[in-house]
């Protein structure tokens, strides 16, 4: 890249939030940029200050709307590269169209490849995001990915609950190489439940691999949507045993019929998240939330100043 003289950070409306609290971190003021809508809904972005040499961060998850988000980083991003400046970083806290990374029927689209696709082609010139559905996401792009995990931000105040007798469980096979990563980092045991999806948002589990009776258990996984994977898991634990379950998941993503189902499922005590995209509403605290900024932050300085970013998959001692 060029020269980059400075750090630039700059929000798109998904998620002006988050921005503001990386911006904070960073010590920097959160750019200037209008983003506004012509009649017939076409995004119109327009950077408000110079860019020219900038190392420019976009951050915007593309969570839902994901298609107005997405086409608003894409246009973001276009619009910076014009502006000439030197390095552009899609921040996505969140990946959208990730859970479509490979033809599993006949017909169908590798969505994340062509996500990868639009952002390099827009632009970008290197990605900053979290908890990918899937790791081989990472080489669907020519341009370099840092790839950060939440483990780091949950883990702390998972084993305030859970103790060090606690058990993780991987809420179908999919989850079980992250339940592994987290049982290391909490020093706990291992379970998994399997899982048999009926539909995009019908799932049924079946049997329990593992032991936790008379444990405290915590399900984890990347993200949730109707919250059936976790409700199903947890419903299994209770009856095999377990006195308490929690569940913690990377990306919130709740619609109403999965806060619906969440809390109507008495089993999960607290759904512990992380802030890569919006919570409206915590259930009346149901939802424990903590917060990426500092995690984000930290990389965004590293990646400014061209040092390993390494040591953030790790908790500080």
């Amino acid at each position: 890249m060029e020269d980059a003289k400075h750090i630039c950070v700059y929000s798109g409306c998904a998620h002006p939030e988050l921005s503001q609290k990386i911006a904070n971190y960073l010590g920097v003021n959160l750019g200037k940029v209008h983003i506004t809508h012509f009649p017939d809904g076409e995004i119109f972005v327009q950077f408000e200050e110079n860019v020219r040499r900038a190392d420019a961060f976009l951050i915007q998850p593309t969570c839902n709307p994901p298609n107005d988000n997405l086409m608003e980083l894409l246009i973001m991003i276009d619009a910076a590269r014009r502006a000439s400046a030197a390095r552009i970083t899609a921040v996505l806290p969140y990946f959208g169209y990730a859970r479509q990374d490979r033809k599993d029927k006949p017909r169908v689209p590798i969505t994340a490849k062509l996500v990868a696709n639009l952002l390099t082609v827009a632009g970008a010139d290197r990605i900053l995001t979290v908890d990918l559905h899937a790791q081989q996401i990472q080489g669907f792009f020519d341009i370099p990915v840092d790839h950060l995990y939440a483990r780091p931000v949950l883990v702390p105040y998972i084993k305030s609950l859970i103790g060090d007798h606690g058990v993780v469980v991987a809420p179908d096979s999919g989850s079980t190489k992250m339940a592994m990563y987290y049982g290391d980092m909490l020093q706990a045991g291992f379970a998994v439940v399997t899982k048999r999806r009926i539909d995009a948002n019908t799932v049924a589990s079946s049997h329990l691999v593992g032991d936790v009776k008379d444990r405290i258990c915590v399900i984890t996984d990347d993200l949730t949507s109707t919250a059936g994977t976790l409700c199903a898991a947890a419903k299994i634990l209770r009856a095999n045993g377990a006195t308490r379950v929690y569940a913690a998941v990377s990306h919130c993503l709740l619609n109403e019929t999965g806060k619906e189902k969440l809390l109507a499922t008495p089993e999960i005590e607290q759904l512990i998240t992380t802030d890569a995209v919006p919570i409206t509403d915590t259930l009346n605290g149901k939802i424990k939330v903590i917060s990426l900024a500092p995690l984000l932050g930290e990389a965004i300085s590293r990646i400014h100043d061209g040092k390993s970013i390494s040591s953030l998959f790790y908790i500080k001692k």
